[in-house]
């Protein structure tokens, strides 16, 4: 067993955690065969069902939106929040399901903005996310453009930005400017290279996390999210009465 390990194990309690104060999961992929998320609508129950019985009561599901690749509509969307909203009801499990959607800041983000048509969380809360190579160069002028047509912008798993990793700054720059984080749970389970815990963690200690999102994309998610319930980093920040999730019921 490596250092890192030794360490992690040394730090991991001894009864796992829930999400029962949380109530509401706010990043998942539940949408069969539209992302990268689940296949099936079998899938997507098994992992609600899992889902509540960690103590949700509604889940968010939010599909991605990009330029070149997942070119989903709201429409395509929302058909398929309302077929999983009737199988969930038809298997009998008692959890709210909602839809929204993840959006890449990428090229085609802006024409999207000016259409006007973004599929929000609760009051205007919109879901982002950045490449994983290079945020966009006109990312600045985006937020403040969301933020002026009165939309408030979360930022989807920023621990995963690697070019930042070395520069906190730019997360401090973001936070300054009314930016909402929200930490993908799975980014305390060990389960990503070091540098990912290691700034979910520094992120966590500076109280920079607004928003817990399970990011589940099939069950392969769910047994990687069943080793983050043992992480005393989650539970400091599920214990911190900081997470806005309750908000979104």
């Amino acid at each position: 067993m490596g250092l890192f390990e030794e360490l992690f194990s040394s730090q991991k309690l001894s009864t796992p955690l829930d999400f029962k104060s949380l109530k509401v999961d706010m990043h998942s992929h539940l949408i069969p065969a539209i992302d990268d998320g689940v296949n099936s609508f079998e899938e997507a129950l098994q992992i609600i069902r899992h889902l509540y019985e960690l103590g949700f009561e509604k889940i968010i599901t939010t599909p991605h939106i990009m330029h070149d690749y997942y070119k989903n509509t709201r429409e395509i969307i929302v058909r398929g929040c309302d077929s999983l909203r009737y199988i969930v009801e038809q298997a009998k499990i008692p959890v709210e399901i909602e839809v929204a959607a993840e959006y890449l800041i990428d090229d085609g983000f802006e024409e999207k903005l000016k259409a006007g048509d973004l599929l929000t969380i609760g009051d205007k809360f919109l879901l982002v996310e950045l490449s994983y190579f290079q945020p966009h160069p006109n990312l600045s002028s985006i937020i403040f453009n969301l933020q002026i047509e009165g939309y408030k912008v979360i930022l989807a798993h920023p621990e995963r930005y690697s070019y930042w990793h070395n520069n906190f700054r730019k997360y401090e720059e973001l936070k300054d400017r009314g930016v909402f984080f929200q930490l993908n749970t799975l980014s305390l389970a060990n389960i990503y290279p070091t540098d990912v815990q290691k700034t979910a963690e520094k992120l966590i200690a500076g109280k920079m996390i607004d928003f817990l999102g399970t990011d589940m994309h099939n069950m392969l998610s769910i047994e990687k999210l069943e080793i983050s319930l043992y992480s005393r980093t989650l539970d400091k920040l599920i214990s911190s009465g900081k997470l806005l999730n309750q908000s979104l019921l």
